[in-house]
C-alpha cells in the first residue's frame, strides 16, 4: 500500500504514457469514430461497476481499465460531424494546455496560492474584453460554463439594484429586501431561468416578454411591461438564440432599460463570439451598451470542458458579489494583482485561465475571427442543400451557425412531427453525423449546430447527403404506407 500512495516514478510515467497513447488514438480518429455512444446503459454500468475495489491495482492498469470502460460510451463531442448540442470541439491547443493544468496541480483562488495562474487568467481576461468589443473597466470571472457565467452576472446586478434603493443584500440578505422586477424574453435559454432561481429569482415573478417568430425579444413589449414597472429592475436579453441563433435587438433594449436605470444584462453563451468576428458583428449590434455579458469558452473557443466567462462592467458590484474572505488567505500586496477568488463563486478553483491564455496566444484575433465565419458559412451551406430537397424546410434565416430544420413540409401538422422525428432517429441509426430533434413553435424539428473546429465542407457535404438519404428512406415508407391504405 504504500508503494501506491508513494507513486513510484516509473509507475507515474506508465500511467502517464498509457493516458498520451490513448489520447493520440483518440485524436487521430476523431474524425472517423461514430458521432454517438456504441453502447447503452447496461452495457456501460457492467464495464463500469461491481463492488466497490477492496486492493488497488497498477496505476497503468487502473488507466487502461478506463479507457476501456469509457471508450463504447463516448460521445462523437470533439468529432467533425457532431451536430446535436452547442459545443465545441476540445481543440488540441487546449487540451494540451489542460494537461499541463492537471499535472501542474494549481489551486487558482489567489495569487497567493497560485501566482503564474492568477496573471495567466487576468492576462486572458483582458484580451477577451478586446476581442470581444466589450467596454475596457469590465471585471472578469472564469467560471465553468454559462449556467454560473449568468449566476455571477446577475448576483452582480442583484446586489447594485438593491444598493441604489437602500439596501445591502451581502450584508443583509433577502428576507425584507425590496422587489426587484425581473424581465426575461419568453425564449431565454434555461441556464438563465435557473441561474435566476439559485438567486432567489421564482420563476413565477419573472416578467416574460413576447418574442417575434425567430426567438427575439421584441422590444415593443419591453416598453409596454416597463411602463408599469417603478422600482429597481432587471432585464436579461440574449446574443444568439439556442434555436435559431438569432439576436435580440440589444442596442433598442438597452436605450429603454437605462432610461429608467435599470440594468441589462446579455446571455451570449455562443453568440457572443460574434463580436469577435468582423462580418458578424452587426448582428450584436449594441451589446456594448448593456451591464454584464455571459458567454462559453468551451463553445467557440473550443476549450475543453468547462469554462465560461463573465464579464461585469461595474467591476465593484461583480466583486462585492462574489468575494470571499478568510483570516488565512493573504491579500495580494503587489499593485495591478487580481486574486481570481473575487469574481466567481469557487475558493478551491481549477486554473482555466492557462486554457484560455493558451487558446488566444495560438488563435489570435484572425484566428478566432475566421473560425467564426467559416462554421457561419458551413451552416448556410448545409441549409442551402437540404433547403432544395423536396419536402425539406429550413424553418430559419441562417445569420449564424444554427439551422432549424422540418421534414415533411413546414405546416403544423402531427404528421410532420412524426416524418421528422422518424427521420432523426434514421439519421442517428446511420452514424454519418449526430443530431437531435427538438420542439420549436409548436412542432417537431431537427436542430443543428455548427461549432466543432474540425468540421470541414466534406464533413457538412457529407452529413447532407445522410440526412436526405435518411429523409428519401422514411418518405418512401410513408409512400407506401399511403398507398397500401388507399387499395385497401
Amino acid at each position: 500500500m504504500a508503494e501506491i500512495i508513494r507513486m513510484p516514478d516509473d509507475d507515474a510515467r506508465t500511467a502517464l504514457d498509457a493516458a498520451h497513447r490513448h489520447a493520440l488514438a483518440f485524436h487521430r480518429t476523431r474524425a472517423t469514430r461514430p458521432p454517438a455512444a456504441t453502447a447503452g446503459f447496461a452495457a456501460l454500468l457492467d464495464a463500469f461497476g461491481g463492488p466497490a475495489p477492496e486492493t488497488g491495482v497498477p496505476a497503468s492498469e487502473a488507466i487502461e481499465q478506463l479507457a476501456a470502460a469509457a471508450e463504447p460510451g463516448l460521445m462523437g463531442t470533439a468529432g467533425p460531424r457532431f451536430f446535436g448540442w452547442v459545443v465545441g470541439g476540445s481543440h488540441p491547443v487546449g487540451v494540451a494546455a489542460d494537461w499541463l493544468t492537471s499535472v501542474w496541480g494549481q489551486n487558482a483562488g489567489c495569487y497567493e496560492g497560485a501566482p503564474a495562474a492568477a496573471v495567466a487568467e487576468q492576462v486572458a481576461g483582458q484580451w477577451l474584453i478586446d476581442l470581444l468589443g466589450l467596454p475596457p473597466e469590465c471585471s472578469v470571472g472564469i467560471t465553468t460554463g454559462a449556467t454560473m457565467s449568468n449566476f455571477v452576472c446577475l448576483a452582480a446586478a442583484r446586489g447594485a439594484l438593491l444598493r441604489r434603493v437602500g439596501w445591502d443584500v451581502e450584508a443583509d440578505g433577502l428576507f425584507g429586501a425590496p422587489r426587484i422586477a425581473v424581465f426575461i424574453g419568453e425564449d431565454a435559454h434555461a441556464s438563465v431561468f435557473a441561474a435566476l432561481r439559485y438567486l432567489g429569482f421564482g420563476e413565477r415573478s419573472l416578467v416574460r416578454i413576447a418574442t417575434d417568430d425567430a426567438g427575439r425579444m421584441r422590444a415593443d413589449a419591453l416598453r409596454a411591461a416597463l411602463a408599469h414597472c417603478h422600482g429597481p429592475h432587471l432585464v436579461i436579453a440574449q446574443a444568439g438564440h439556442i434555436m435559431t441563433g438569432a439576436f435580440d435587438p440589444i442596442g433598442e433594449i438597452a436605450a429603454l432599460v437605462h432610461e429608467r436605470g435599470g440594468w441589462l444584462h446579455v446571455d451570449g453563451a455562443f453568440g457572443l463570439w460574434a463580436r469577435a468576428c468582423p462580418a458578424r458583428a452587426a448582428l450584436a449590434q449594441g451589446i456594448e451598451h448593456a451591464d454584464s455579458w455571459a458567454t462559453d469558452a468551451h463553445k467557440w473557443l473550443q476549450a475543453p470542458y468547462e469554462c465560461g466567462c463573465a464579464f461585469v462592467r461595474d467591476a465593484d458590484a461583480h466583486r462585492r458579489a462574489m468575494t470571499i474572505g478568510a483570516g488565512y488567505l493573504p491579500p495580494a500586496e503587489d499593485e495591478g494583482v487580481r486574486d481570481p477568488v473575487h469574481y466567481a463563486p469557487e475558493l478551491s478553483r481549477r486554473a482555466r485561465g492557462f486554457v484560455l491564455w493558451t487558446l488566444l496566444r495560438f488563435f489570435g484575433r484572425r484566428g478566432i475571427a475566421e473560425m467564426v465565419e467559416r462554421h457561419c458559412v458551413l451552416a448556410q451551406r448545409l441549409a442551402c442543400r437540404l433547403a432544395g430537397e423536396p419536402g425539406v424546410a429550413v424553418l430559419n434565416e441562417v445569420e449564424l451557425n444554427q439551422v432549424v430544420v422540418r421534414f415533411g413540409g413546414d405546416e403544423f401538422c402531427p404528421l410532420g412531427n412524426v416524418l421528422t422525428d422518424a427521420t432523426i432517429e434514421r439519421i442517428q441509426q446511420a452514424g454519418g453525423c449526430f443530431v437531435v430533434g427538438a420542439q420549436w413553435r409548436g412542432r417537431r424539428v431537427m436542430r443543428v449546430s455548427v461549432i466543432a473546429w474540425a468540421t470541414t465542407e466534406d464533413d457538412i457535404d457529407r452529413a447532407a447527403e445522410s440526412m436526405i438519404e435518411a429523409w428519401r428512406a422514411v418518405e418512401k415508407v410513408q409512400f407506401e404506407g399511403e398507398r397500401v391504405a388507399a387499395q385497401a
